[in-house]
């Protein structure tokens, strides 16, 4: 039995033996029902200290996986949906990152589908990051329907959500995941694509499931060990937004027009016009670095010219100023940095070593964002000193500790293995 902290994060921090991740990884919050009390899911281990994402990562590689067949599904599945009468026959969500450039462009032109992309608009573009998207629609070809939510309530819900929960990112999290399914709805698109499985990072689910539902049916995602953001059969008014109750807002003069593009589409709509969401990575071997190689031939996708601060890579998460900060305050919440997940993927991709791994997180693992701190400290409307102060209280007690005043971590991936060999 493992024990746990109140906010249900492992009291004994280990790292995971292949890929070095910590067990303090979270693995999902049902965002709607998201406050400082929420206890924590987070990535198993298995007997031999290896995580649950490098476990399922080997069945891309080890012969479990028939990829040739996997594709043949996707052929039938998109033989099953395809239209010839020009109307748009799946949807594909995403900025003009990578990811969503390989998704949509070899679903076009290779499948032969007609997507439509849908994008809803990051906090903060950065110059490469609106690039990338111009990139996406005018060089690979796409229609895109750009949503851009209420900016005055976006950042009360920015301002929120980092003070309440130190998770800045939450407000375009929820939108994301919303919108793909409601413009669906709209258009009558009976079909959408996800990328890679979640089970890549350690989520909770199988290698054999190729999709989730999304009608909001509680007893599906059990099923599945899988579960997207449900209301519980709860009103929208029962949640909360930025750790605030939906209500709150409301009693504070807040429309409720004005929050709804953060809310799932009615069930009840959903039963009546089902939509499929199917994982690509599912069909396709999905390999992260190989989505970039692909999205640079296809759409002249470019990579930041410096490195992004807390890791090595350039690639990652780019069209965001916001994103520096969602990576920093999950070092602050889990002792996780943004350099440790970008490398743990890449060994398990087999593209850099366990100990190369080890010798990235040791020297950028944590590095604060300075490049966009200013703009983004504007934008929430706060100081570095009630910033730091926030972050400062989100730190768990069994993770961080103060030496000549500076917080570091108790127990770095590099002490826990050496530790280990001793």
């Amino acid at each position: 039995m493992i024990k746990r902290t109140p906010s249900g994060l492992p009291e004994e921090i280990i790292y995971c033996s292949e890929c070095n991740l910590s067990n303090q990884n979270p693995t999902s919050t049902n965002e709607y029902f998201h406050t400082a009390d929420t206890v924590q899911d987070t990535v198993d281990f298995d007997e031999n200290n290896i995580c649950a994402a490098c476990n399922f990562n080997k069945l891309k590689w080890n012969q479990t996986i028939n990829w040739e067949e996997r594709e043949e599904e996707l052929i039938e599945l998109c033989n099953q949906y395809r239209k010839n009468d020009g109307s748009y026959d799946c949807l594909v969500g995403g900025s003009g990152g990578k990811d969503s450039v390989y998704q949509s462009h070899i679903l076009k032109y290779k499948y032969k589908m007609n997507p439509l992309t849908i994008t809803w608009a990051p906090h903060l573009y950065t110059d490469i990051g609106f690039q990338n998207f111009q990139n996406w629609l005018h060089v690979g070809g796409f229609d895109n329907y750009l949503y851009t939510p209420n900016g005055k309530i976006h950042r009360l819900l920015t301002r929120n959500a980092f003070k309440n929960l130190c998770h800045p990112f939450q407000p375009f999290i929820m939108g994301q995941k919303t919108l793909a399914v409601k413009m669906a709805n709209k258009f009558n698109i009976p079909l959408i694509f996800d990328g890679e499985m979640p089970g890549e990072y350690g989520r909770k689910v199988s290698h054999k499931v190729n999709q989730y539902n999304s009608v909001q049916n509680k007893k599906f995602h059990s099923q599945v060990g899988f579960s997207t953001d449900v209301l519980d059969g709860k009103d929208f008014l029962d949640t909360y937004l930025g750790g605030v109750p939906v209500r709150e807002y409301l009693d504070e003069g807040i429309p409720l027009v004005e929050l709804k593009s953060y809310a799932p589409l009615e069930t009840s709509i959903l039963e009546k016009k089902p939509i499929e969401v199917h994982y690509l990575g599912y069909y396709l071997r999905w390999i992260p670095q190989e989505c970039y190689y692909y999205a640079v031939e296809h759409t002249n996708f470019e990579a930041n010219p410096e490195r992004t601060e807390g890791t090595y890579s350039k690639y990652n998460s780019i069209d965001d100023k916001t994103d520096g900060f969602f990576y920093y305050t999950r070092y602050i919440k889990f002792g996780i940095g943004r350099a440790m997940l970008d490398s743990a993927q890449e060994i398990r991709n087999s593209h850099i070593t366990k100990e190369e791994g080890l010798a990235l997180i040791e020297k950028f693992d944590g590095e604060f964002p300075k490049k966009y701190q200013d703009i983004f400290l504007r934008y929430i409307n706060m100081d570095i000193d009630e910033f730091n102060d926030i972050c400062d209280n989100f730190r768990p007690k069994h993770i961080w500790e103060k030496e000549n005043n500076l917080w570091k971590l108790k127990i770095s991936p590099s002490e826990f293995f050496k530790t280990k060999k001793n």
